[in-house]
């Protein structure tokens, strides 16, 4: 029972009990549903008066309690246990995303009105698919109660999407089997079906590996949070045009980070940095992205 209403978002303290000592039966939760408790309105309503006078007691004092119920609290629980559980460690690297943003807009101008808009987001897609094959143990996910690693060779990608109701994890599934524009197809599909509320679970369970990326708001660097029971997660941060030298000269180019987060159980720092270097030889060459 207590599984069920949490798939639903029910705080079991807002159902009233006809079981022993007050004690929430199944009865009582199809009760509580069929009158509308489900998905975040399990707490009771508060008296009248108390609502007309809480707001102006809020804006008096400048301070507001929100419960966190629903979705919220799914997300706030699973966070705080991907922290107890995993001992984290970040890993930042800088690349030149020069060039593949040369191919991206040359890409689009080809087939516009014929293929999907490419964002930067199927790069990177692709970059993780083909790192994952010199670093297979990073596409893996750590059942550390039993002691036991399952490591994939099918990329199934969690996308980490913002959304009205907080962050969710669609799965673009097979990633590996994809090419750009089918990537980038699936991406806008599942970021819309998670905005939308109308994903499934399937498509919001069983990813391997997770892609994290606030685009423009992306910051310089981050310390993602890996999604449990996974062992790796890769963020992304925005490009900005900044002085480098080369060959003697100092010039600026549009340079991006990249902030990704281990498992160091299962993922050694030599491993890390051998992906992330893949990652990054990969989109500042991004010819060879089409050479798996």
């Amino acid at each position: 029972m207590r599984a069920r209403a949490w798939e639903l978002g029910i705080d079991l303290l807002g159902v009233q009990g006809s079981g022993t000592a007050g004690r929430v039966m199944q009865a009582d939760l199809d009760a509580h549903i069929a009158r509308g408790g489900a998905r975040g309105a399990s707490v009771p309503a508060a008296p009248a008066a108390a609502a007309a006078t809480a707001p102006a007691a809020a804006a008096a004092g400048g301070v507001e309690e929100i419960k966190l119920i629903g979705m919220r609290r799914r997300i706030a629980q699973k966070m705080q246990e991907s922290k107890r559980r995993i001992p984290h460690y970040s890993y930042v690297e800088e690349l030149d995303a020069g060039e593949v943003e040369a191919l991206r807009a040359q890409l689009n101008a080809q087939y516009k009105g014929q293929r999907a808009h490419l964002t930067l987001l199927p790069f990177l897609v692709r970059a993780m698919v083909l790192a994952v094959r010199e670093c297979p143990l990073v596409n893996a996910r750590f059942d550390d109660e039993a002691g036991v690693l399952t490591r994939y060779d099918a990329v199934h990608l969690g996308i980490a999407t913002q959304t009205d109701a907080g962050l969710m994890v669609p799965v673009l599934r097979d990633a590996q089997a994809r090419d750009l524009w089918s990537i980038a197809a699936e991406i806008a599909r599942l970021a819309e079906g998670a905005r939308a509320g109308s994903l499934t679970r399937g498509e919001l369970t069983g990813s391997t590996l997770t892609l994290s990326s606030l685009g423009k708001l992306g910051g310089i660097v981050s310390t993602p949070v890996i999604n449990h029971p996974e062992v790796a997660i890769v963020g992304v941060n925005r490009i900005a045009v900044r002085p480098v030298v080369r060959d003697g000269l100092i010039i600026a180019r549009p340079l991006m980070n990249l902030s990704s987060s281990f498992d160091h159980r299962i993922v050694d720092g030599a491993l890390a940095a051998a992906f992330v270097q893949a990652m990054r030889r990969l989109l500042e060459h991004p010819g060879l992205l089409f050479t798996g």
